[in-house]
């Protein structure tokens, strides 16, 4: 009894370090947020474009999630990039705009991080 609950937890766990296979729509989703952070205007009004970041990689959480825990490879692969956004989305709505260089600074990070999310994600089989 004891050895089958070991060995089902055990199972559980190897579930986690399997890498997740090809997913067309997880390719298309990491690029269409590759494209926006690409086209992040910091002489635009910031939340807007925050917010429509944060609805595409929100997306791509949710499906991934759903898939089952065999996508937390490709789940952990987005967290630099989740908590690179929701830090710049926390200090534009509780201390408004920063500076232009703070803007071009955090959307370098976000280019950055979801060109290294994109390849993770795209170069599965």
């Amino acid at each position: 009894m004891v050895a089958t609950v070991a060995l089902l937890t055990g199972c559980a766990s190897v579930q986690e370090i399997i890498p997740s296979f090809w997913d067309d729509n997880q390719s298309a989703r990491i690029t269409d947020f590759r494209l926006r952070a690409e086209q992040f205007r910091c002489d635009q009004p910031h939340l807007p474009q925050i917010q429509a970041l944060r609805s595409d990689l929100r997306w791509f959480d949710l499906y991934s999630e759903s898939k089952g825990p065999r996508q937390a490879d490709v789940r952990r692969a987005l967290r630099p990039l989740s908590e690179t956004l929701e830090e710049f989305r926390v200090r534009t709505e509780t201390q408004g705009e920063g500076s232009q260089t703070y803007c071009r600074l955090k959307v370098q990070n976000l280019q950055l991080q979801s060109q290294r999310a994109a390849q993770a994600i795209l170069r599965r089989f």
